[in-house]
């Protein structure tokens, strides 16, 4: 029994000498606008860390319920903070943890090679004979189409296009749409708009008050595999290297005593 004693507390020193060797794997959920920034994030938190983060994208309604059934995940990133109150309010979710990381904001985007410049024109160029399909996260459960329909209908041209719109599973595949050509124009997040991957084509920001803020939260969930773990990289988003990555790529930050963002 000694014996087995020792050969355990060997293999816990051995752990805390060298750190990668027992790192934790978390897994996350995240909204899929998060896709580039969060890709950088995970990067700078697993080299500073020895811990491994696996990500899993999507739109936050689909995961909200994938989650109140008990999916295998140790945080949640949605895009729509709601969604993380109520798991939290059903009891789903560590108490005290749900963290206010970012407020998005969409661009309307075409392609470089499109016959309308949307920079120019901004919301008639959906208006144009050329854009015959119109590019949306379906906002049944994608935070990011219930913004572009909020704006279009306080644009006053929502009836006008809605027989134009198309729908993606989430916002990534919303940009895939028109990246693809099978939409001339899409309504998108601003932060896979600023991406390599789709920095060539032409935008317009549509402005903030046109739609409700998108404010987006994060929180750890209550059935996590490592909470620990998962409360370091909850911790690692709210240090300014991670802010920063946020911003370049187009998110600002809630203040928290005004709702306003910065």
């Amino acid at each position: 029994m000694k014996a087995q004693k020792s050969v355990l507390s060997l293999v816990l020193a051995l752990c805390v000498i060298a750190a990668p060797t027992c790192a934790q794997e978390i897994a996350v959920a995240a909204a899929a606008d998060l896709k580039f920034a969060m890709s950088e994030i995970a990067g700078q938190y697993e080299k500073q860390t020895g811990n491994k983060v696996n990500v899993t994208y999507g739109s936050s309604g689909n995961f909200f319920s994938q989650l109140q059934n008990g999916a295998p995940f140790d945080l949640f990133f949605s895009a729509d903070i709601d969604y993380a109150r109520k798991l939290e309010a059903a009891g789903l979710a560590e108490p005290g943890t749900l963290y206010r990381y970012a407020v998005g904001r969409i661009v309307i985007w075409t392609p470089a090679d499109s016959k309308v410049d949307v920079a120019q024109l901004g919301w008639t160029a959906l208006l144009n004979e050329s854009v015959q399909k119109i590019a949306i996260a379906n906002p049944e459960h994608a935070p990011y189409g219930r913004a572009a329909v909020a704006a279009m209908q306080k644009a006053g041209i929502y009836d006008q296009v809605k027989g134009k719109l198309v729908y993606g599973d989430n916002i990534s595949q919303a940009a895939q749409f028109v990246q693809s050509g099978n939409a001339q124009a899409g309504i998108v997040a601003l932060s896979l708009a600023v991406s390599s991957a789709m920095l060539d084509g032409r935008r317009w920001e549509i402005p903030a008050d046109m739609h409700p803020p998108i404010e987006q939260a994060a929180i750890v969930l209550k059935n996590a595999r490592n909470k620990d773990a998962a409360r370091s990289f909850l911790d690692f988003i709210k240090t300014e290297a991670a802010r920063a990555t946020l911003a370049k790529y187009g998110f600002s930050f809630p203040l928290e005593k005004s709702g306003k963002t910065k």
